[in-house]
């Protein structure tokens, strides 16, 4: 209980003492006790003879007969006048009425009496109700829950606690909308939280009895005072809320505070979650019963719904109907049999979903797993304060950002009826994600075990996914997409590699039931009079999984089983017809022996089944293989002709071991030899395999990915546990391996080494090679895989154990420079520690890079979840624990405000350590005259290490540098580089190097590059520390190791390189410091490598400091090495984000052309406009064809259903990426493989990123580009449908094509447009004309709300309004552009007004208001944003508007509770919370623009103004109400 709660409890008390001895008080209870018929003296008489005879009791029954109650007010009113204090009387009144309700509520004349009695008091004002109900309700809860009991379900509540939450009191017994556990463990239900405040674990003993005015004395009558409140009994409470009820209703009748209505609302919903509550220490007989309330328990429900819908009734709108839809009262487990309850309960979630949809991006509507809006989070990871999740189901308000699979459970998924909508929808998505293979980590999230794998004990998964069912069925329909194409002649066996790899991977993990899946492809195969299964496809990706265990198990001698290896064999083809050019021509011919020899070998009951030709033709294989592999013959890998080529991969099906010893017995046939000296002074021989050329993609891509697993297996064994050095073409092939099926076989490489033999990472030489492979080989997979954090930590791990090691620097600084790398790739919000707790492992050095990618995320691609916020204040102080680095204003002025807030206390030490220097000085420069002098004594050496202070030796560079004057053979440079390679990686040596460095560096290697420059940057307040930077990146010893690196290293499409690799020595490729003893050759490391995550750090420090031109040279002279660089094209996207609206247009281009241009599917117009002499906007058909470059690529049709039968269009898979239509196609040379788009992984993203990096690039700006958009949205051509044509122009005349309502346009509705759609396509200008024609507004807004709440339902017979897509594309952009774009965001409504229709406030609410809570941490444009919002509604229902047609406030309840919502979520800076409230400045705006609102609108938001005597949330605020109590 704080200060302000106590004080009002000892008042209160006080008070209650105060009326106990009022003169008034005998008297009156007396009048009181002689209408209810209670006589307490006679009472007392006759407890003290014998009980009363028959006689007796007749003569006691006539003197109890009570006045009649007419006669009440007369009395009272002569009792009165006796005492001239009628406040005080008033006081002492209610107190006893509220003792006499808890004593007589069980006595039904009694409490009808009290009914009558306080109505006829209300009539001479003797009863204030502002005072009355509040103490009644704190009473009741006081009665109901003792302090004796010590039970913590059902605390009192007061006034005062209303200033402590947004709008309700303090309780414990309300939980939060995502956590539904109980507070209370003797309790069967949980308790639920309305938006009042936070739970408190206990109840404190004097709150019970200090707040409470009933004493004792009062409910005993005239009797002796008792020690303890008194226990209503279960059997009673029904009575007691019962008659409350009815105060309250009558309490109702008049005005009252909107403090008191509160408290009232929230006792209302504390009774309605506990209807059930067992009070401890009762008997089991007095407890209501579990399977259903009784009759006296549903009369108290419906009289408190009464109050409930009485409270809320927007007539009165004494409570808003947005504190129902917060306070989580329909997620109660033990709802009652009861209609009335359900029906609220009903309304509740009715209205929560249409609130949700104003505040949910319509993209994510798009039933598209790839759109590419990191907005998601993984529920089977900890919550973001690294708890675990324990609710993963989210109520519909927080909407936890999912990319377009449906939101519910398995048990909800698995009831989902085949054909209905909610099934297509499900269905829809995973179409689109077969066609674009999303991130196997989305793969994970969604799909469940299939039943015949799942563990007994396993229980139903929570969350987003699909049924088995589901998948079997879109997977199916890829199979017959493809097998269309096929037979259009239509080159796609590309497409049918990447199917087949996530196919292996879907099968693998046991979410395919392999006989139901082949009893339904079979049957769907079959069916119709034009069977669609001409080739052997179908057999080729059977026989990829026909090996696999979970598919062997199945083909046992049971009937069923057989009768499925029957069904498999059903669908072999005779394969001869088809094209000869290509090796997959030959794969097919032979795939269905293969299958056939399978099969016969893994049991004798099937073997009658089995083509004896195919086995025969099994033969040919044989003699082929037998043939090439003749004596000491060997394949030539790198120059097979087709048919070669084809029939290794069939033998990959057939054979796979001798297959697997063929490609290991050509990667070894060189032999091994003697490696020369790495390092200076190596004596013992190194041997390593001599070098060959990597096996090509194209060899690899068609080998059966059962054999790729074997042969991943050889490597790894042959890498990591061999006691040869690996060949480089060994750790390039195993890397290509890993690529070129990147569903299949990936590993993650720490845990999976460990498994296979726990000591293999504790040889340096096993860790190295793996460090080399992550770090410039497989960080773009372990990103698509989600896996990038969980790798950064487990990199963590081995830089902890070797912090402390003396002379570790090769391994360290090369787990540093892959941690860099991570951290720098990451994408969303991120821990720096596993756990989320605890101070930070990382380096200094990553510390840094990891505020700064912080920086970067939060700007560029806002937050995933505003909750984020709250802990980003604690992750700064883990990450900065041990670091006393702080940012100069240049640098801390392009950080976002949530983090400039953060950081704006950390103290300066740079003062500090100027004066540290200043101390140290004479000590360092005496130690090092002694280490470094030419004429220096060796033996100080092991002296200066073992003796010197840390807090000299960081001095030891600069002290170097002193001595040197500028000339290196001042000092003993073999002296220096000793100590420095003993020290241990983390002493900082480097952060007063200033002079001079070039000479540690390049003449005697003693000191990194890529640190040395992260530690010069890191100074970027320094003038003078940019420009050694610059000095150093200029100098040709670094540009010459840059352009050995390129020759050496081969394209940096590594996949592509066909020569033999040349191995670079240790020293030559690190220099002596980072080599130091280590004689392990390198793979791919070199020093001109490590500077790939260094450079775009440079490149914003010069930004930052304003030095565009150093940034341009530096740009075009590195950028062959750039090339190299995992992630540029995320690199070049961020950058255009971070620094929107700093950049020269010269420095845009040059950051551009760091991308391979020619591979990036820039608008055809974009490099004109981008170098035009004469900026201007462009017009708006290059913004249409920009959408519809999306349209066309990243949303999936809505209209694609194989089963329709329609042969698809061959000229759509060859259409260039911006004008291609709709269709299963994405690309121009159809699904592009993962390696070809590592980054940023998926064609679907590359093609929405590509027109984000377009209009970041454009010289105008974004107010200018937002216009633009929005004239596309005002100006679209109503009657577009999108179709299995893409997006098409309908036919002119009376037929529309613009729904009107949920079921869909009918057949008739759209008229000859859908019997005979265009298959041009839209055109430009289609999509950006205006339409002339002529609608009821009726019409519009019921079209406009159908496409804006949720397409699905525009999809349910296969249409869409253009409206819906197009603001899916600007969330879409919102999302993926930096925060400065919002600045440009009321261009939209300034572009729609004047508003003059319910359609057209939708269409303005719909884009901007999913942005709102994207604004929750800034204030001011969240003040603008909220400012149009509230014009564009005066605009149509202001005072002195005239809307065409008369609209009902109802029509926008949903806008509405959203309003309240919003500010609420500003208020709070994050998801709302119990103790939520909106920014007093934020309800005086909505105050003054609620005006110029008609009054019915004005009535709606009446709560949401600074009003203290009509706003609940004003009168509960603490700058409107400075001392509430």
């Amino acid at each position: 209980m704080d200060q302000t709660q106590r004080v009002a409890a000892m008042a209160t008390a006080t008070a209650s003492r105060a009326h106990q001895f009022h003169p008034a008080r005998s008297p009156i209870l007396d009048l009181f006790n002689l209408y209810l018929g209670r006589h307490p003296a006679h009472k007392n008489d006759d407890s003290i003879h014998e009980p009363p005879n028959k006689t007796q009791k007749r003569v006691l029954a006539l003197r109890d007969i009570p006045p009649p109650n007419e006669q009440f007010l007369v009395d009272f009113e002569q009792l009165q006048s006796q005492f001239p204090d009628q406040d005080q009387l008033r006081s002492v009144t209610e107190t006893i009425i509220i003792s006499l309700v808890l004593q007589c509520s069980s006595h039904g004349p009694r409490a009808e009496f009290l009914l009558f009695a306080i109505r006829s008091l209300c009539t001479i004002g003797c009863i204030n109700w502002d005072t009355l109900l509040p103490s009644l309700l704190a009473s009741v809860s006081s009665a109901e829950f003792p302090v004796a009991h010590g039970t913590q379900s059902m605390p009192t509540v007061s006034s005062s606690g209303l200033s402590h939450s947004g709008m309700l009191p303090p309780t414990t017994s309300i939980v939060n909308s995502t956590n539904f556990q109980s507070s209370n463990p003797a309790s069967p239900l949980p308790s639920i939280h309305p938006v009042g405040s936070p739970a408190q674990s206990t109840i404190e003993p004097l709150s019970c009895s200090a707040l409470s005015p009933v004493k004792s004395s009062d409910v005993s009558g005239t009797g002796p005072q008792s020690k303890q409140m008194p226990s209503i009994r279960n059997n009673d409470l029904s009575s007691l809320r019962q008659l409350c009820c009815k105060i309250i209703l009558t309490g109702l009748e008049s005005n009252l505070k909107p403090a008191v209505y509160a408290q009232v609302f929230h006792h209302m919903l504390n009774w309605l979650v506990n209807w059930d509550q067992r009070q401890q220490g009762l008997d089991e007989s007095d407890l209501p019963r579990s399977c259903g309330p009784d009759k006296a328990l549903t009369a108290w429900l419906h009289s408190c719904l009464d109050v409930i819908w009485l409270l809320v009734d927007e007539g009165k709108c004494r409570v808003p109907f947005y504190e129902l839809l917060r306070s989580s009262l329909q997620f109660i487990d033990n709802i009652p049999d009861d209609e009335a309850l359900f029906t609220l309960i009903l309304e509740i979630h009715r209205r929560r979903d249409m609130m949700a949809m104003n505040m949910q991006m319509l993209d994510q509507h798009l039933h598209c797993p790839t759109f590419g809006t990191q907005r998601i989070l993984n529920q089977a990871t900890l919550s973001i304060s690294g708890e675990p999740v324990t609710q993963p189901r989210q109520p519909a308000i927080t909407y936890l950002s999912v990319l377009g699979e449906p939101l519910h459970g398995e048990d909800i998924a698995n009831s989902i009826q085949k054909g209905s909508l909610d099934w297509e929808r499900a269905l829809r998505c995973l179409r689109h994600a077969f066609r674009t293979t999303p991130s196997p980590d989305w793969w994970r999230r969604v799909l469940v075990l299939c039943p015949c794998f799942r563990p007994s004990s396993q229980v139903l998964t929570p969350g987003a996914v699909f049924s088995t069912e589901m998948l079997i069925e879109a997977t199916i329909d890829r199979i017959v997409e493809l097998l269309r194409l096929t037979n259009s002649e239509i080159n796609c066996w590309q497409d049918w590699l990447v199917f087949s790899d996530l196919f292996y991977f879907l099968m693998k993990n046991g979410c395919i039931d392999f006989v139901d899946f082949v009893d339904k492809l079979v049957s769907r195969l079959t069916e119709g009079d034009h069977p669609i299964l001409k080739t052997n496809h179908v057999t080729w990706l059977l026989a990829q999984i026909i090996r696999m265990e979970l598919v062997t198990s199945t083909l046992n001698p049971d009937a069923k089983k057989i009768d499925t290896t029957r069904k498999i064999l059903s669908v072999h083809r005779d394969e001869r017809n088809s094209d000869p050019n290509g090796p997959q021509s030959t794969l097919l011919e032979f795939i269905s022996s293969c299958q056939c020899l399978r099969i016969w070998s893994l049991n004798t009951t099937t073997r009658e089944y089995v083509n004896s030709e195919q086995l025969q033709k099994g033969k040919q294989i044989d003699e082929w293989w037998k043939q090439v592999s003749k004596g000491d013959r060997m394949l030539d890998y790198m120059n097979m002709d087709d048919r070669s080529m084809g029939m290794f991969w069939v033998l990959s099906y057939t054979m796979a071991q001798p297959t697997c010893e063929t490609v290991m017995n050509w990667l070894t046939k060189a032999g091994i030899g003697e490696l020369p000296p790495q390092t200076m002074g190596q004596t013992d021989r190194l041997v390593a395999t001599r070098e060959v050329s990597p096996l090509p993609m194209s060899l690899l891509s068609g080998l059966s990915l059962n054999l790729c697993g074997k042969l991943s297996f050889l490597m790894e064994d042959a890498l990591f546990a061999g006691q040869v050095i690996p060949s480089i073409a060994m750790v390039e092939t195993y890397t290509r391996l890993l690529l070129v099926s990147p569903h299949s076989l990936f590993r993650s490489h720490f845990n999976h080494l460990v498994q296979k033999n726990p000591s293999l990472l504790s040889k340096s030489g096993v860790t190295l090679l793996l460090l080399e492979i992550l770090n410039y080989r497989l960080l773009p997979l372990y990103r698509y895989h989600g896996k990038n954090k969980v790798l950064m930590f487990d990199v963590t791990k081995i830089m902890t154990a070797l912090r402390a090691k003396r002379g570790d620097h090769r391994i360290f600084r090369l787990a540093e420079n892959l941690c860099l790398n991570l951290i720098f790739s990451l994408r969303d919000f991120f821990f720096v520690r596993r756990e989320g707790k605890g101070p930070t492992e990382f380096t200094e050095t990553l510390n840094r890079a990891a505020v700064v990618t912080l920086a970067i995320l939060i700007k560029t691609r806002g937050v995933a979840d505003a909750d984020h916020l709250h802990y980003l204040q604690s992750m700064l102080e883990q990450t900065l624990a041990t670091s006393h680095h702080t940012w100069s204003e240049k640098t801390l002025r392009f950080f976002p405000a949530a983090m400039r807030e953060a950081l704006s206390g950390r103290m300066d030490h740079r003062g500090h350590e100027i004066k540290t220097w200043q101390q140290a000085e004479a000590t360092v420069i005496h130690q090092c005259t002694q280490l470094l002098s030419p004429s220096a004594d060796p033996s100080y050496v092991m002296t200066y290490i073992s003796h010197s202070f840390p807090q000299h030796r960081q001095y030891l560079c600069a002290g170097a540098l002193i001595l040197m004057h500028g000339q290196a053979e001042n000092i003993n440079t073999g002296n220096l580089g000793r100590v420095l390679k003993e020290f241990s990686p983390e002493e900082d040596l480097l952060s007063k190097a200033c002079a001079s460095i070039a000479f540690f560096v390049w003449t005697h290697e003693l000191l990194p590059l890529d640190i040395l420059l992260l530690a010069l940057i890191d100074r970027d307040d320094d003038p003078h520390a940019l420009r050694i930077v610059i000095s150093l990146l200029d100098r040709q010893e670094l540009q010459q190791r840059v352009k050995l690196f390129c020759i050496t290293h081969g394209p940096h499409e590594h996949w592509l390189y066909t020569g033999v690799y040349k191995r670079v020595e240790v020293q030559k490729a690190l220099g002596n410091h980072l080599c130091g003893k280590d004689r392990y050759p390198v793979f791919f490391d070199d020093i001109a490598a490590r500077l790939l995550p260094v450079i775009p750090f440079i490149i914003y420090r010069l930004i930052e400091n304003d030095a565009m031109d150093p940034a341009d040279r530096i740009l075009c002279i590195y950028s062959a090495l750039l090339a190299y660089h995992p992630f540029r094209f995320t690199f070049v996207r961020d950058i255009l984000a971070y620094f929107y609206g700093h950049l020269p247009a010269k420095l845009i281009v040059r950051i551009l052309n760091v991308l391979d241009i020619g591979k990036i599917p820039f608008s055809e117009s974009f490099p004109q406009q981008l170098t035009s002499p004469n900026p201007a906007c462009p017009p708006l058909d290059y913004f249409a064809t920009l959408l519809l470059g999306i349209v066309n690529n990243v949303i999936p049709p809505l209209h694609n259903n194989s089963k329709s039968g329609s042969v698809v269009d061959s000229s759509k898979h060859n259409k260039p990426p911006a004008m291609s239509q709709s269709g299963p196609a994405n690309s121009s040379e159809g699904q592009k493989a993962f390696h070809q788009i590592q980054d940023p992984g998926t064609y679907t993203q590359l093609v929405l990123e590509t027109a984000v990096l377009e209009i970041l690039s454009l010289p105008v700006s974004a107010s200018q580009i937002v216009q633009s958009l929005v004239q596309i949205i005002v100006n679209i051509q109503p009657t577009l449908i999108q179709s299995n044509s893409g997006l098409q122009s309908g036919s002119t005349g009376q037929g529309s094509v613009l729904p009107t309502s949920p079921s869909g346009g009918s057949s008739d509705s759209l008229g000859a447009s859908r019997s005979t759609p265009s298959n041009s396509g839209i055109n430009t200008s289609n999509f950006a004309s205006r339409s002339d024609w002529k609608r009821s507004l009726g019409e519009i807004d019921s079209a406009v709300g159908y496409a804006l709440l949720d397409p699905t339902w525009a999809a349910q017979d296969n249409t869409s309004t253009a409206i819906g897509n197009i603001v899916a594309l600007l969330h879409s952009f919102f999302s993926n552009l930096p925060q400065e774009w919002l600045e440009g965001a009321h261009v939209i409504i300034k572009q729609l007004q004047p508003v003059k229709s319910v359609a057209m406030l939708r269409i303005a609410f719909r884009i901007i208001g999913p942005l709102l809570p994207k604004l929750a941490n800034a204030h001011s444009l969240f003040v603008k944003t909220l400012s149009l919002l509230l014009s564009i509604l005066v605009d149509v229902f202001g005072k002195n508007s005239q809307p065409p047609a008369a609209v009902e406030a109802s029509e926008i309840a949903d806008l509405i509770d959203f309003l309240h919502h919003a500010i609420h979520y500003e208020g709070q800076g994050a998801p709302v919370q119990g103790s939520s409230k909106p920014r007093a400045d934020v309800l005086a705006l909505i105050g003054r623009a609620s005006e110029n609102l008609r009054p019915d609108i004005q009535h709606l938001l009446s709560h949401l103004k600074p009003d203290v005597n009509s706003s609940v949330y004003a009168a509960s605020h603490p700058k409107l109400v400075p001392n509430p109590t």
